[in-house]
């Protein structure tokens, strides 16, 4: 009984840790500034505004950077799981020279920080004529070394006699992988569009660096425009506007939660 006390209060003070920054930036979206800066801290806003959510709506082009943030998203999660999952499926099915020293350089890409690659993506970018565009956006962006990698080592505990059965059936190995390991592969595929999706949400580095308009920029650059030129923040609006961005992963994350736990640790230690 005193072990199961301790583990609860344990879990308790994690849960804490995490959602403590959550729950202080909701409530501050929702205070006035006077209760922002009031010590001993408000923890529970007396007058709940919207105020705060307009403000920030109104100082910088929100409509438009949602717009810029949908597609960037989207588009980004499409072309990258597609790519992860077509390699994956080579690395484990498909028989070809230099297979595993090619697997062993997409295990090394996962050790090399991305900040390494922002040079080179960008003089690549400038000479194509890319900066400010969605293509230049999107397209350095699309090789994924983690989803391959969790793609593949989920592909190889997928029992073999189901893919024989499709090949004796005359099955390609486009047919076997849309017809039978992609439906097999559902909470993996889940897992890696959600990890995906959230990264491509909230990538800030490269947007800010290969765009110099307004027009498109991403909601977490849009971030910035919240404080004025003097330094001063008006925090209620900045905790406003970090919210809208927040909202529509944590949405996401919510509905797709099920599948995120079975699905990260399926095959993690299959090699």
């Amino acid at each position: 009984m005193k072990v199961r006390a301790l583990q609860y209060v344990v879990l308790v003070g994690v849960a804490a840790v995490f959602l403590g920054p959550l729950y202080w930036l909701v409530s501050t979206a929702f205070k006035e500034s006077a209760e922002i800066y009031q010590w001993p801290p408000a923890w529970w806003p007396d007058h709940f505004t919207w105020e705060n959510f307009a403000l920030a709506w109104k100082a910088a082009p929100f409509d438009r950077f949602f717009v810029n943030s949908t597609v960037i998203t989207v588009a980004g999660t499409a072309l990258k799981v597609t790519n992860a999952v077509l390699t994956a499926y080579a690395f484990a099915y498909l028989r070809f020279p230099g297979k595993k020293v090619l697997f062993f350089l997409v295990l090394g890409a996962m050790m090399v920080p991305g900040h390494v690659t922002l040079l080179p993506n960008y003089l690549t970018v400038a000479t194509l004529g890319w900066i400010n565009t969605y293509a230049g956006l999107i397209i350095p962006g699309i090789g994924s070394a983690f989803a391959t990698f969790l793609m593949r080592q989920h592909f190889l505990t997928l029992p073999s006699e189901v893919t024989d059965a499709a090949a004796v059936d005359g099955a390609g190995h486009l047919r076997t992988l849309w017809r039978v390991v992609l439906p097999m592969s559902r909470p993996m595929l889940v897992t890696v569009v959600v990890i995906t999706a959230v990264e491509e949400w909230n990538n800030f580095v490269w947007p800010l660096i290969v765009t110099n308009t307004a027009s498109m920029r991403t909601l977490p650059v849009g971030l910035l425009i919240l404080k004025d030129e003097e330094g001063l923040a008006n925090w209620g609006t900045i905790m406003a506007g970090t919210l809208l961005v927040l909202a529509p992963m944590l949405l996401i994350f919510l509905i797709a939660q099920r599948y995120i736990v079975g699905g990260i640790t399926q095959g993690a230690l299959k090699g």
